[in-house]
């Protein structure tokens, strides 16, 4: 049942009495609330996962287990993030009276929690970017409370999750109204334009995620919206690497195109291959040899369908392996498009088909190879296949690829995307709308911090993050040097 207003302006209310409260705990304290939401999902995971197959149509193992695992470990690694306490960039500045610029103040900055947060969950992975997710791991670490949009596309999972994370946010002492989840679309743009909500964050599609984005930044007083919305997630294959292994990379591209049923947002969309790469009958094989999947609900099936559809249907465009689009079980779809053609196309043959269709595009040259990537939209990755003889002719290519993506893969494929340090989930838009951030990895923290300086201020005053003592022990720069 949707929230209503009544229910959703209590949450707001709640939201922004906890943010006071969770902006004074610590880091050590906000690390037992997220091993303690980890250990509780762990604990539950035999009701979750089948309550996730039966609403998502996504199988118990190893999806699903393999899932729950992931987002309990990304919880975990928060608490991490929160142990080593470099994330708050804690600067301090002495006054200096011979400071080249002039006497320099006392001034002293850190991060601090922006305040409560939106998070609009996504449909595809019901677990890891959903209830308890990276961006929920992520606020609750930097402090901030959070207000979670959950996805019609698994309502009774989304709160039962919710009730767990509650429950043990409760246990482990956390202040009421730290989370609470909301259900159904009016609700969720109530809640964004509710003047509480500090900043916000969206995994899905790229109009809907365009919406949201503008109400954000239309608001009296505009937000932070973090918003991956689409990508197609080009992979260049060069000629080396097809005389040296064309059935591997057959079989690689495959199995990454259709993994989920292509329902990722990494899945790679586009294959650039050299003219006379003679694969095609190696690629029609593989792709035949896939089972038709299900897709998550109605509404990704029918945009698959039209997606498709328009793709098929245009002139220049070739079928290797083309199935019927109107099973419940899809069959991947995989068509083909000179190079030339596909530039000519413009912005027709570019935008994402979520779900498991792809587009191999066939470059004559290097100098076409390199047009067609300067043509492409922005989007989450971009791979290149190559031999190690083949670094030279790469190197040209790097500038539009690294204009491309936040995540650049040498051999290797995208989808499968770890959660670690030194991990970008982003990209320039349309991938994002916000390139600088990332939605997953250990920085994705930062989206939900801001700065505050504080000069001339009396140390007991001070946050304890900036006092003289550094009584949390963090790394911090000291007069500009590693303290």
């Amino acid at each position: 049942m949707d929230t209503t207003p009544d229910e959703l302006q209590r949450m707001m209310t709640a939201a922004k009495q906890a943010a006071g409260r969770l902006a004074d705990t610590t880091p050590t304290e906000r690390a037992q609330w997220l091993s303690r939401i980890a250990d509780a999902l762990d604990g539950a995971a035999d009701e979750l996962v089948p309550l996730a197959a039966a609403e998502t149509h996504l199988p118990e193992t190893p999806r699903l287990r393999g899932e729950l695992t992931r987002t309990t470990f990304q919880l975990r690694l928060f608490a991490e993030v929160l142990a080593d306490g470099e994330f708050l960039a804690g600067t301090v500045d002495h006054a200096d009276p011979s400071w080249p610029m002039g006497p320099r103040p006392d001034i002293r900055r850190s991060l601090v929690p922006i305040g409560p947060a939106l998070v609009f969950a996504a449909s595809n992975f019901p677990f890891a970017f959903s209830v308890a997710g990276g961006d929920s791991a992520s606020a609750l670490a930097a402090g901030c409370p959070v207000v979670l949009k959950a996805h019609p596309g698994h309502p009774r999972l989304s709160e039962r999750t919710g009730e767990i994370v509650r429950d043990a946010l409760s246990a482990a002492s956390a202040p009421a109204g730290a989370f609470a989840v909301i259900h159904g679309v009016e609700a969720g743009i109530a809640a964004l334009r509710h003047p509480d909500i500090a900043a916000a964050s969206f995994t899905g599609s790229l109009a809907g995620g365009r919406a949201l984005f503008d109400i954000a930044s239309s608001r009296p007083r505009p937000i932070p919206f973090y918003g991956e919305l689409g990508s197609v997630n080009p992979v260049v294959v060069m000629p080396d690497a097809v005389r040296a292994r064309g059935q591997r990379i057959v079989e690689g591209f495959v199995g990454s195109f259709t993994l989920g049923a292509g329902q990722f947002c990494t899945k790679p969309g586009v294959l650039l291959l050299p003219s006379g790469h003679g694969l095609t009958d190696a690629l029609a094989a593989a792709v035949a040899a896939v089972p038709g999947q299900r897709l998550l609900n109605e509404h990704i099936v029918n945009g698959f369908r039209s997606r498709v559809t328009i793709l098929r249907e245009y002139p220049s465009v070739t079928a290797i392996s083309a199935p019927a689009i109107d099973a419940d079980l899809l069959a991947p779809t995989l068509l083909s498009v000179s190079a030339t053609d596909f530039l000519a196309a413009g912005d027709a043959l570019q935008a994402e088909c979520f779900g498991p269709a792809a587009l191999v595009v066939e470059y004559a040259n290097a100098i076409e190879l390199e047009q067609v990537l300067r043509q492409l939209e922005p989007g989450l990755t971009a791979t290149i296949i190559a031999e190690d003889t083949e670094v030279d002719d790469v190197r040209p290519l790097l500038p539009a690829l690294s204009g491309l993506a936040g995540r650049l893969l040498w051999n290797d494929w995208p989808t499968g995307v770890t959660v670690s340090w030194a991990q970008q989930h982003g990209g320039p838009y349309p991938a994002t709308t916000a390139p600088t951030t990332t939605s997953v990895g250990t920085a994705a923290i930062a989206r939900f911090l801001r700065p505050i300086a504080w000069q001339g201020f009396p140390d007991s005053l001070l946050p304890p993050a900036l006092r003289e003592a550094n009584p949390w022990g963090l790394p911090r720069r000291v007069d500009g040097k590693r303290d």
